[in-house]
């Protein structure tokens, strides 16, 4: 079983950056690809980013490609998502995830943290 807990969240103008982070523990974290999801008021649950468990394949959506960035720290059981340029389409809860495969699905993803909101002003 593993627990995530995220963090950084917060209200910012269009433009700025911010950085989540979620920790990790129980479980083994190596055994267990990760992804960031978003999910905005009344919408669906979105995928954001997802990195594999060594860390040399990561995959974004188009709609934050270029601006954010996913990585992880396998010895601090961390992953991080870098934020920049960002716009107030990106304002939404964000959730870390871990699962065993290689997906951008919500339904492969078995462990989920509670969620950080992510708020941009224009």
């Amino acid at each position: 079983q593993v627990q995530l807990v995220e963090s950084g969240g917060g209200l910012v103008q269009a433009g700025a950056s911010l950085r989540l982070s979620c920790a990790a523990s129980g479980g083994t974290f190596t055994t267990y690809a990760l992804a960031w999801f978003r999910q905005a008021a009344g919408k669906d649950r979105e995928f954001v980013a997802r990195i594999n468990r060594m860390s040399d394949t990561t995959s974004h959506a188009d709609s934050v490609k270029g601006r954010f960035t996913i990585s992880r720290d396998n010895a601090k059981n961390t992953v991080d998502l870098q934020m920049n340029s960002l716009k107030t389409e990106d304002t939404a809860v964000y959730y870390c995830a871990a699962g065993r495969g290689w997906s951008s699905r919500v339904l492969d993803y078995a462990y989920w943290g509670q969620g950080t909101q992510v708020t941009v002003s224009s």
